[in-house]
Protein backbone atom coordinates (compact mmCIF):
# COMPACT_ATOMS: atom_id res chain seq x y z
CA UNK A 1 0.00 0.00 0.00
CA UNK A 2 1.49 3.41 -0.98
CA UNK A 3 1.18 6.80 0.84
CA UNK A 4 -1.81 8.02 -1.67
CA UNK A 5 -3.60 4.49 -1.25
CA UNK A 6 -3.70 4.83 2.67
CA UNK A 7 -4.83 7.86 2.44
CA UNK A 8 -7.36 7.15 0.13
CA UNK A 9 -8.45 4.51 2.53
CA UNK A 10 -8.03 7.18 5.30
CA UNK A 11 -11.09 8.67 4.22
CA UNK A 12 -13.28 6.05 2.41
CA UNK A 13 -13.23 4.31 5.94
CA UNK A 14 -13.91 7.25 8.09
CA UNK A 15 -10.66 6.66 10.54
CA UNK A 16 -10.72 9.36 13.08
CA UNK A 17 -7.33 8.73 14.41
CA UNK A 18 -3.81 8.05 13.20
CA UNK A 19 -1.89 6.07 16.12
CA UNK A 20 2.21 6.31 15.28
CA UNK A 21 4.44 3.42 16.93
CA UNK A 22 8.23 2.94 17.16
CA UNK A 23 10.21 0.79 19.09
CA UNK A 24 12.96 1.52 22.05
CA UNK A 25 16.22 -0.47 22.62
CA UNK A 26 14.55 -2.60 25.38
CA UNK A 27 11.71 -3.66 23.48
CA UNK A 28 8.84 -1.14 24.51
CA UNK A 29 6.60 0.17 22.17
CA UNK A 30 6.29 3.59 22.28
CA UNK A 31 2.81 5.49 20.49
CA UNK A 32 1.27 8.66 19.78
CA UNK A 33 -1.58 10.01 17.63
CA UNK A 34 -2.81 12.60 15.89
CA UNK A 35 -6.39 13.42 14.81
CA UNK A 36 -7.00 12.06 10.74
CA UNK A 37 -6.68 16.07 9.99
CA UNK A 38 -3.40 16.04 10.43
CA UNK A 39 -2.47 13.02 7.84
CA UNK A 40 -1.15 13.42 4.80
CA UNK A 41 1.64 13.34 2.02
CA UNK A 42 3.65 15.23 4.34
CA UNK A 43 3.58 12.75 7.13
CA UNK A 44 5.91 9.84 4.88
CA UNK A 45 8.09 12.95 3.07
CA UNK A 46 9.08 15.08 6.02
CA UNK A 47 8.28 12.82 9.10
CA UNK A 48 6.92 13.84 12.19
CA UNK A 49 9.17 15.41 15.04
CA UNK A 50 9.09 13.80 18.66
CA UNK A 51 11.62 14.18 21.97
CA UNK A 52 13.46 11.63 21.56
CA UNK A 53 15.70 12.57 24.46
CA UNK A 54 12.95 10.72 26.39
CA UNK A 55 13.06 7.77 24.66
CA UNK A 56 15.84 5.24 27.21
CA UNK A 57 19.49 5.08 25.68
CA UNK A 58 18.81 7.33 22.81
CA UNK A 59 19.44 11.12 22.72
CA UNK A 60 20.56 13.27 25.11
CA UNK A 61 18.26 16.63 26.20
CA UNK A 62 20.81 18.88 24.26
CA UNK A 63 19.80 17.10 20.87
CA UNK A 64 16.37 15.70 21.85
CA UNK A 65 14.46 16.45 18.31
CA UNK A 66 13.78 12.91 16.31
CA UNK A 67 11.58 12.30 13.08
CA UNK A 68 9.35 9.23 12.74
CA UNK A 69 8.66 7.85 9.39
CA UNK A 70 5.57 6.13 9.01
CA UNK A 71 6.01 2.88 6.82
CA UNK A 72 2.69 2.32 4.69
CA UNK A 73 3.18 -1.36 4.61
CA UNK A 74 2.72 -1.88 8.01
CA UNK A 75 -1.07 0.06 8.35
CA UNK A 76 -3.54 -1.90 10.77
CA UNK A 77 -6.68 -0.94 12.40
CA UNK A 78 -6.25 -0.85 16.26
CA UNK A 79 -8.42 -3.86 17.69
CA UNK A 80 -8.83 -2.15 21.37
CA UNK A 81 -9.22 1.63 20.79
CA UNK A 82 -13.12 2.94 21.15
CA UNK A 83 -12.47 5.82 18.22
CA UNK A 84 -11.38 3.83 14.74
CA UNK A 85 -7.97 4.62 14.76
CA UNK A 86 -5.32 3.27 12.01
CA UNK A 87 -1.86 1.91 13.34
CA UNK A 88 1.32 2.66 11.42
CA UNK A 89 4.93 1.21 12.65
CA UNK A 90 7.43 3.80 12.18
CA UNK A 91 11.36 3.93 11.57
CA UNK A 92 13.25 6.34 13.03
CA UNK A 93 15.08 9.31 11.33
CA UNK A 94 17.76 11.60 12.96
CA UNK A 95 16.88 15.06 12.23
CA UNK A 96 20.49 16.24 11.48
CA UNK A 97 21.95 13.70 9.42
CA UNK A 98 17.90 13.01 7.70
CA UNK A 99 19.14 9.41 7.57
CA UNK A 100 18.04 6.06 9.31
CA UNK A 101 18.60 6.36 13.17
CA UNK A 102 21.15 3.40 14.09
CA UNK A 103 20.19 3.34 17.16
CA UNK A 104 16.39 2.44 16.04
CA UNK A 105 16.27 -1.51 16.38
CA UNK A 106 13.54 -1.54 13.15
CA UNK A 107 16.32 0.11 11.15
CA UNK A 108 18.99 -2.67 12.37
CA UNK A 109 16.18 -5.40 11.00
CA UNK A 110 16.42 -3.60 7.84
CA UNK A 111 19.78 -3.26 7.51
CA UNK A 112 20.31 -7.04 8.20
CA UNK A 113 17.98 -7.93 5.04
CA UNK A 114 20.24 -5.49 3.22
CA UNK A 115 23.50 -7.39 4.31
CA UNK A 116 22.03 -10.53 3.90
CA UNK A 117 21.10 -9.66 0.37
CA UNK A 118 24.80 -8.20 0.23
CA UNK A 119 26.22 -11.55 0.48
CA UNK A 120 24.61 -13.03 -2.17
CA UNK A 121 23.65 -15.92 0.09
CA UNK A 122 20.01 -15.63 0.11
CA UNK A 123 17.46 -12.73 -0.14
CA UNK A 124 14.85 -13.63 3.01
CA UNK A 125 15.57 -14.86 6.60
CA UNK A 126 11.60 -16.59 7.58
CA UNK A 127 11.42 -16.54 11.31
CA UNK A 128 8.78 -18.68 13.73
CA UNK A 129 8.86 -17.37 17.09
CA UNK A 130 7.06 -19.68 19.64
CA UNK A 131 5.91 -16.83 22.30
CA UNK A 132 5.23 -18.22 25.94
CA UNK A 133 3.46 -16.43 28.57
CA UNK A 134 1.36 -16.18 31.84
CA UNK A 135 -1.98 -14.50 32.78
CA UNK A 136 -2.18 -14.19 36.34
CA UNK A 137 -5.07 -13.29 37.93
CA UNK A 138 -3.55 -10.42 40.35
CA UNK A 139 -0.04 -9.27 40.00
CA UNK A 140 1.42 -7.07 42.65
CA UNK A 141 4.95 -6.05 43.79
CA UNK A 142 6.41 -3.20 45.64
CA UNK A 143 9.98 -1.63 45.77
CA UNK A 144 9.94 1.69 47.82
CA UNK A 145 12.50 4.43 46.94
CA UNK A 146 13.84 4.09 50.53
CA UNK A 147 15.06 0.73 50.90
CA UNK A 148 12.65 -0.45 53.50
CA UNK A 149 10.50 -3.54 51.58
CA UNK A 150 10.76 -5.45 48.76
CA UNK A 151 7.71 -7.58 47.34
CA UNK A 152 5.61 -9.63 45.10
CA UNK A 153 2.89 -11.57 45.09
CA UNK A 154 0.99 -13.56 42.76
CA UNK A 155 -2.24 -15.15 42.08
CA UNK A 156 -4.01 -18.03 39.98
CA UNK A 157 -7.03 -19.56 39.95
CA UNK A 158 -5.44 -22.54 38.15
CA UNK A 159 -2.54 -22.82 40.12
CA UNK A 160 -2.57 -25.32 43.22
CA UNK A 161 -0.89 -22.76 45.24
CA UNK A 162 -3.86 -20.31 44.53
CA UNK A 163 -4.92 -18.25 48.50
CA UNK A 164 -7.49 -20.70 48.28
CA UNK A 165 -9.86 -17.69 49.37
CA UNK A 166 -13.95 -18.46 48.21
CA UNK A 167 -14.49 -16.64 44.92
CA UNK A 168 -17.90 -16.35 43.53
CA UNK A 169 -18.77 -19.90 42.45
CA UNK A 170 -16.84 -20.99 45.02
CA UNK A 171 -13.32 -22.10 44.85
CA UNK A 172 -13.31 -25.21 42.64
CA UNK A 173 -10.16 -27.70 42.74
CA UNK A 174 -9.41 -28.62 39.17
CA UNK A 175 -5.87 -26.88 40.00
CA UNK A 176 -2.38 -27.99 37.75
CA UNK A 177 -0.03 -29.26 39.55
CA UNK A 178 3.36 -27.88 39.17
CA UNK A 179 4.90 -28.65 36.01
CA UNK A 180 2.09 -30.84 34.92
CA UNK A 181 -0.14 -27.73 32.68
CA UNK A 182 1.03 -29.18 29.39
CA UNK A 183 -2.07 -29.57 27.07
CA UNK A 184 -4.88 -30.40 29.86
CA UNK A 185 -8.50 -29.72 28.75
CA UNK A 186 -10.70 -27.55 30.76
CA UNK A 187 -11.81 -27.34 33.22
CA UNK A 188 -8.06 -27.46 34.56
CA UNK A 189 -7.02 -25.17 31.80
CA UNK A 190 -9.57 -22.03 32.19
CA UNK A 191 -8.00 -20.14 29.52
CA UNK A 192 -8.72 -21.50 26.01
CA UNK A 193 -11.28 -18.63 25.73
CA UNK A 194 -9.03 -16.07 26.14
CA UNK A 195 -6.33 -17.68 23.83
CA UNK A 196 -9.16 -18.07 21.06
CA UNK A 197 -9.56 -14.85 21.84
CA UNK A 198 -6.10 -13.16 21.66
CA UNK A 199 -6.38 -15.78 18.28
CA UNK A 200 -9.35 -13.88 16.45
CA UNK A 201 -7.85 -10.58 16.93
CA UNK A 202 -4.47 -11.63 15.44
CA UNK A 203 -6.33 -13.13 12.57
CA UNK A 204 -8.50 -10.30 11.91
CA UNK A 205 -5.76 -8.50 11.68
CA UNK A 206 -4.07 -10.69 8.99
CA UNK A 207 -1.59 -12.26 11.61
CA UNK A 208 -2.01 -16.01 10.66
CA UNK A 209 -1.87 -18.25 13.94
CA UNK A 210 -1.29 -22.05 13.86
CA UNK A 211 -1.69 -23.10 17.11
CA UNK A 212 -2.35 -22.16 20.80
CA UNK A 213 -2.27 -24.21 23.85
CA UNK A 214 -1.63 -24.01 27.43
CA UNK A 215 2.02 -24.34 28.63
CA UNK A 216 3.55 -27.30 31.31
CA UNK A 217 3.91 -24.35 33.92
CA UNK A 218 0.91 -23.66 36.23
CA UNK A 219 -1.27 -20.40 36.74
CA UNK A 220 -2.32 -20.09 33.55
CA UNK A 221 0.95 -20.46 31.43
CA UNK A 222 -0.17 -20.11 27.47
CA UNK A 223 1.45 -20.19 23.66
CA UNK A 224 0.07 -18.87 20.64
CA UNK A 225 2.03 -19.61 18.02
CA UNK A 226 2.13 -17.72 14.74
CA UNK A 227 2.82 -18.30 10.97
CA UNK A 228 6.48 -17.95 9.85
CA UNK A 229 6.99 -14.75 8.36
CA UNK A 230 10.08 -12.39 7.06
CA UNK A 231 12.73 -11.01 9.79
CA UNK A 232 11.21 -7.35 9.69
CA UNK A 233 7.38 -8.60 9.16
CA UNK A 234 7.60 -10.93 12.20
CA UNK A 235 9.40 -8.83 14.63
CA UNK A 236 6.51 -5.79 13.72
CA UNK A 237 3.85 -8.91 14.26
CA UNK A 238 5.55 -9.74 17.20
CA UNK A 239 4.74 -6.25 18.60
CA UNK A 240 1.60 -6.70 17.75
CA UNK A 241 1.16 -9.96 19.40
CA UNK A 242 2.49 -8.64 22.75
CA UNK A 243 0.00 -5.91 22.37
CA UNK A 244 -2.98 -7.80 21.65
CA UNK A 245 -2.28 -10.95 24.62
CA UNK A 246 -1.86 -7.84 27.40
CA UNK A 247 -4.35 -5.92 26.49
CA UNK A 248 -7.40 -8.90 25.77
CA UNK A 249 -5.98 -10.07 29.11
CA UNK A 250 -7.24 -6.48 30.77
CA UNK A 251 -10.42 -6.93 28.88
CA UNK A 252 -10.83 -10.48 30.97
CA UNK A 253 -9.82 -8.62 34.35
CA UNK A 254 -6.25 -10.10 34.46
CA UNK A 255 -2.81 -9.21 33.96
CA UNK A 256 -0.43 -11.17 30.95
CA UNK A 257 3.36 -11.21 31.70
CA UNK A 258 6.38 -12.22 29.18
CA UNK A 259 8.52 -11.91 32.18
CA UNK A 260 10.75 -15.34 31.73
CA UNK A 261 10.94 -16.68 35.13
CA UNK A 262 7.77 -14.84 37.05
CA UNK A 263 7.57 -18.49 39.04
CA UNK A 264 9.87 -20.18 41.73
CA UNK A 265 10.04 -23.80 40.78
CA UNK A 266 7.78 -23.97 37.78
CA UNK A 267 8.77 -24.07 34.00
CA UNK A 268 9.67 -20.56 32.84
CA UNK A 269 8.50 -18.40 29.67
CA UNK A 270 10.63 -18.90 26.69
CA UNK A 271 10.66 -17.80 22.92
CA UNK A 272 12.18 -20.93 20.85
CA UNK A 273 12.52 -19.45 17.76
CA UNK A 274 12.78 -21.28 13.99
CA UNK A 275 14.68 -19.85 11.82
CA UNK A 276 15.72 -20.62 8.26
CA UNK A 277 17.09 -18.75 4.59
CA UNK A 278 15.92 -18.75 1.07
CA UNK A 279 16.31 -17.38 -2.28
CA UNK A 280 13.29 -17.08 -4.05
CA UNK A 281 10.92 -20.43 -3.33
CA UNK A 282 13.88 -22.07 -2.07
CA UNK A 283 14.42 -23.40 1.19
CA UNK A 284 18.87 -22.83 1.18
CA UNK A 285 18.54 -24.89 5.05
CA UNK A 286 17.01 -28.39 3.00
CA UNK A 287 19.90 -30.82 1.72
CA UNK A 288 21.55 -34.02 2.33
CA UNK A 289 23.66 -33.39 5.86
CA UNK A 290 22.39 -34.55 9.35
CA UNK A 291 18.44 -34.41 9.79
CA UNK A 292 18.48 -33.55 6.19
CA UNK A 293 20.09 -30.01 6.15
CA UNK A 294 22.38 -28.28 4.11
CA UNK A 295 25.77 -27.40 4.29
CA UNK A 296 24.68 -23.82 4.97
CA UNK A 297 22.56 -24.80 7.68
CA UNK A 298 25.03 -27.05 9.32
CA UNK A 299 27.74 -23.47 9.05
CA UNK A 300 24.96 -21.13 10.48
CA UNK A 301 24.41 -23.04 13.47
CA UNK A 302 28.37 -23.67 13.61
CA UNK A 303 28.15 -19.76 14.08
CA UNK A 304 25.47 -19.53 16.43
CA UNK A 305 27.12 -21.87 18.94
CA UNK A 306 30.35 -19.54 18.11
CA UNK A 307 28.98 -16.68 19.23
CA UNK A 308 26.11 -17.98 21.45
CA UNK A 309 27.40 -16.42 25.20
CA UNK A 310 27.63 -13.50 23.35
CA UNK A 311 24.17 -13.68 21.39
CA UNK A 312 22.36 -14.17 24.76
CA UNK A 313 22.77 -11.25 25.80
CA UNK A 314 20.86 -10.11 23.12
CA UNK A 315 18.27 -13.00 23.21
CA UNK A 316 17.97 -12.97 26.72
CA UNK A 317 18.65 -9.66 27.83
CA UNK A 318 16.84 -9.34 31.67
CA UNK A 319 18.35 -10.62 34.84
CA UNK A 320 15.12 -12.37 35.66
CA UNK A 321 16.11 -14.21 32.34
CA UNK A 322 18.77 -16.11 33.97
CA UNK A 323 16.55 -17.44 36.81
CA UNK A 324 15.40 -19.67 33.70
CA UNK A 325 18.50 -20.61 32.24
CA UNK A 326 19.55 -22.91 35.37
CA UNK A 327 21.95 -25.77 34.48
CA UNK A 328 20.72 -29.38 35.80
CA UNK A 329 17.13 -28.22 35.34
CA UNK A 330 14.74 -28.43 32.06
CA UNK A 331 16.63 -25.18 30.61
CA UNK A 332 18.18 -24.69 27.28
CA UNK A 333 21.30 -23.57 28.39
CA UNK A 334 23.73 -26.27 26.24
CA UNK A 335 24.64 -24.64 22.84
CA UNK A 336 24.42 -28.01 21.43
CA UNK A 337 22.14 -29.24 18.34
CA UNK A 338 20.38 -32.45 17.55
CA UNK A 339 17.36 -33.78 15.28
CA UNK A 340 14.07 -34.03 17.77
CA UNK A 341 15.93 -33.50 21.33
CA UNK A 342 14.35 -30.83 23.12
CA UNK A 343 17.53 -30.45 25.58
CA UNK A 344 19.47 -29.54 23.10
CA UNK A 345 19.18 -25.83 22.71
CA UNK A 346 19.27 -25.68 19.12
CA UNK A 347 16.70 -28.41 17.68
CA UNK A 348 16.29 -29.74 13.84
CA UNK A 349 12.54 -30.63 13.56
CA UNK A 350 11.65 -34.04 12.33
CA UNK A 351 7.97 -33.56 11.57
CA UNK A 352 8.55 -33.68 7.92
CA UNK A 353 10.66 -34.66 5.11
CA UNK A 354 9.52 -31.69 2.96
CA UNK A 355 12.41 -29.57 2.01
CA UNK A 356 10.29 -26.34 2.43
CA UNK A 357 10.37 -27.41 6.14
CA UNK A 358 13.55 -27.70 6.61
CA UNK A 359 14.76 -25.22 9.69
CA UNK A 360 16.46 -25.03 13.24
CA UNK A 361 14.57 -24.08 16.42
CA UNK A 362 16.73 -21.99 18.85
CA UNK A 363 15.40 -22.36 22.16
CA UNK A 364 17.10 -20.35 24.91
CA UNK A 365 15.72 -16.85 23.69
CA UNK A 366 13.02 -15.43 25.54
CA UNK A 367 10.46 -12.96 25.21
CA UNK A 368 12.30 -10.28 26.97
CA UNK A 369 13.94 -9.57 23.97
CA UNK A 370 14.07 -7.07 21.87
CA UNK A 371 12.92 -9.33 18.22
CA UNK A 372 14.13 -6.83 15.80
CA UNK A 373 17.43 -7.13 17.69
CA UNK A 374 17.28 -10.92 18.28
CA UNK A 375 16.06 -12.11 15.14
CA UNK A 376 18.99 -9.61 13.66
CA UNK A 377 21.58 -10.80 15.83
CA UNK A 378 20.88 -14.51 15.28
CA UNK A 379 21.23 -13.79 11.76
CA UNK A 380 24.31 -11.86 11.92
CA UNK A 381 25.88 -15.11 13.83
CA UNK A 382 24.93 -17.54 11.31
CA UNK A 383 26.47 -15.57 8.43
CA UNK A 384 29.21 -15.04 10.05
CA UNK A 385 29.41 -19.15 10.34
CA UNK A 386 28.67 -19.63 6.88
CA UNK A 387 31.29 -17.41 5.47
CA UNK A 388 34.23 -18.66 8.40
CA UNK A 389 32.60 -22.57 7.72
CA UNK A 390 32.51 -23.09 10.86
CA UNK A 391 32.16 -26.69 12.25
CA UNK A 392 29.17 -27.31 14.63
CA UNK A 393 30.69 -30.37 16.11
CA UNK A 394 28.91 -33.22 16.38
CA UNK A 395 25.17 -33.64 17.32
CA UNK A 396 24.09 -34.70 20.61
CA UNK A 397 21.31 -36.89 20.11
CA UNK A 398 20.34 -38.18 24.16
CA UNK A 399 18.95 -36.60 26.88
CA UNK A 400 21.77 -33.63 27.64
CA UNK A 401 19.96 -33.33 31.38
CA UNK A 402 20.78 -36.94 32.26
CA UNK A 403 24.91 -36.81 31.40
CA UNK A 404 27.55 -36.44 33.45
CA UNK A 405 29.97 -33.52 33.50
CA UNK A 406 32.28 -35.34 32.07
CA UNK A 407 29.90 -35.95 29.16
CA UNK A 408 29.54 -32.31 28.60
CA UNK A 409 32.88 -31.20 28.73
CA UNK A 410 34.01 -28.72 25.77
CA UNK A 411 29.75 -27.65 25.35
CA UNK A 412 29.76 -24.53 25.17
CA UNK A 413 26.95 -23.35 28.29
CA UNK A 414 24.87 -20.44 28.96
CA UNK A 415 25.97 -17.63 30.73
CA UNK A 416 24.88 -17.79 33.96
CA UNK A 417 23.91 -14.21 35.04
CA UNK A 418 22.96 -11.45 32.61
CA UNK A 419 26.51 -9.42 33.63
CA UNK A 420 28.52 -12.89 31.75
CA UNK A 421 26.63 -12.18 28.95
CA UNK A 422 27.34 -8.71 28.52
CA UNK A 423 31.11 -9.12 29.21
CA UNK A 424 30.87 -12.01 26.56
CA UNK A 425 29.00 -9.28 24.07
CA UNK A 426 31.48 -7.03 25.02
CA UNK A 427 34.80 -9.28 24.07
CA UNK A 428 32.85 -10.87 20.68
CA UNK A 429 30.94 -8.31 18.78
CA UNK A 430 32.99 -8.05 15.32
CA UNK A 431 30.36 -10.50 13.47
CA UNK A 432 27.38 -8.27 14.44
CA UNK A 433 29.19 -4.82 13.52
CA UNK A 434 29.34 -6.43 9.83
CA UNK A 435 28.01 -4.09 7.08
CA UNK A 436 26.94 -1.97 9.47
CA UNK A 437 24.02 -3.79 10.98
CA UNK A 438 24.59 -3.20 14.18
CA UNK A 439 26.91 -0.31 15.22
CA UNK A 440 29.59 0.04 17.74
CA UNK A 441 27.75 2.83 19.18
CA UNK A 442 24.66 1.02 19.59
CA UNK A 443 26.41 -2.12 21.21
CA UNK A 444 28.34 0.02 23.20
CA UNK A 445 24.83 2.03 24.90
CA UNK A 446 22.98 -1.72 25.18
CA UNK A 447 25.60 -2.70 27.45
CA UNK A 448 26.10 -0.09 29.22
CA UNK A 449 22.53 0.77 29.86
CA UNK A 450 21.92 -3.12 30.85
CA UNK A 451 24.48 -2.96 33.12
CA UNK A 452 23.91 0.74 35.16
CA UNK A 453 20.31 0.12 35.09
CA UNK A 454 19.63 -3.13 35.72
CA UNK A 455 22.75 -5.67 37.16
CA UNK A 456 23.71 -2.96 38.96
CA UNK A 457 20.27 -2.08 40.50
CA UNK A 458 19.41 -5.52 41.37
CA UNK A 459 22.97 -5.99 42.33
CA UNK A 460 22.85 -3.55 45.16
CA UNK A 461 18.97 -4.88 46.46
CA UNK A 462 18.72 -6.75 49.29
CA UNK A 463 16.51 -10.27 47.99
CA UNK A 464 13.63 -11.39 50.13
CA UNK A 465 14.90 -14.65 50.50
CA UNK A 466 18.33 -13.44 52.10
CA UNK A 467 16.58 -12.24 55.03
CA UNK A 468 15.34 -15.86 55.72
CA UNK A 469 18.68 -17.51 54.81
CA UNK A 470 21.13 -14.59 56.39
CA UNK A 471 18.91 -12.52 58.78
CA UNK A 472 20.72 -14.33 62.09
CA UNK A 473 24.02 -14.50 60.89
Amino acid sequence: MTPTDLIKRVADEKIEFIDYRFIDIQGTWHHFSTPVSQFNQTVFTEGVGFDGSSIRAWKEIHESDMLIKPDPRTARLDPFFERKTLVLICDIIDTITREAYHRDPRTVAKKCIEHLNSTGLGDQAYFGPEAEFFIFDDLRFSNPADGSASSYAINSTEAHWNSGEKSEGGNLAFKIRAKSGYFPTPPSDTLQNYRADVTTILENMGIEVEALHHEVATAGQGEIDMRYEPLLQMADNMQWFKYVVKNTARQYGKVATFMPKPLFNDNGSGMHIHCSIWRGDTNLFAGEKYAGLSDMAMYFIGGLIKHSRALIAITNPTTNSYKRLVPGFEAPVNMAYSARNRSAAIRIPTYSDNPKTKRFEFRTPDNSCNAYLAFSAMIMAGLDGIENKTDPGEPLDQDIFFMSARDLEGIVTAPMSLDQALDALEADHDWLVKGDVFTTDLIEVFIDYKRREEVDNMRQRPHPFEFEMYHDC
